[in-house]
């Protein structure tokens, strides 16, 4: 069983930045890719980024390219999602979640997953 505890989230002005973390309790975060999604309401869960277990291969939404960086320190069990010059549109709520398998961008790849974190870009 592994659980995941979002934080980071906030209001930030456009162009702004904030840092998500993603504490993780469970064994087998260390051998685990981890990725980011979110959600606005009344749409589906969409992809941000993902992060191999070593930290070597990232994944980025189209996006995101070139404003979020993903990282992870895997002696304290987190993931990060750095996320700078942001816009209204990145407005959401941010979800952490282990993969298990299949398509890293892909919602049902994923096993478990944080309760999210709300973050909120004014104009």
């Amino acid at each position: 069983q592994v659980q995941l505890v979002e934080s980071g989230g906030g209001l930030v002005q456009a162009g702004g930045s904030l840092r998500l973390s993603c504490a993780a309790s469970g064994r087998t975060f260390s051998r685990s890719t981890m990725g980011w999604f979110r959600q606005i309401p009344g749409q589906e869960r969409a992809f941000v980024a993902a992060i191999t277990w070593s930290g070597a291969i990232t994944y980025y939404a189209v996006s995101v390219k070139g404003r979020f960086t993903i990282s992870r320190d895997n002696a304290k069990n987190t993931v990060y999602l750095q996320m700078n010059s942001l816009k209204p549109e990145d407005t959401a709520l941010y979800y952490c979640a282990t993969h298990n398998s299949g398509d890293v961008a892909l919602v049902a790849a994923y096993n478990y997953w944080g309760q999210g974190t709300q973050v909120t870009v004014s104009s």
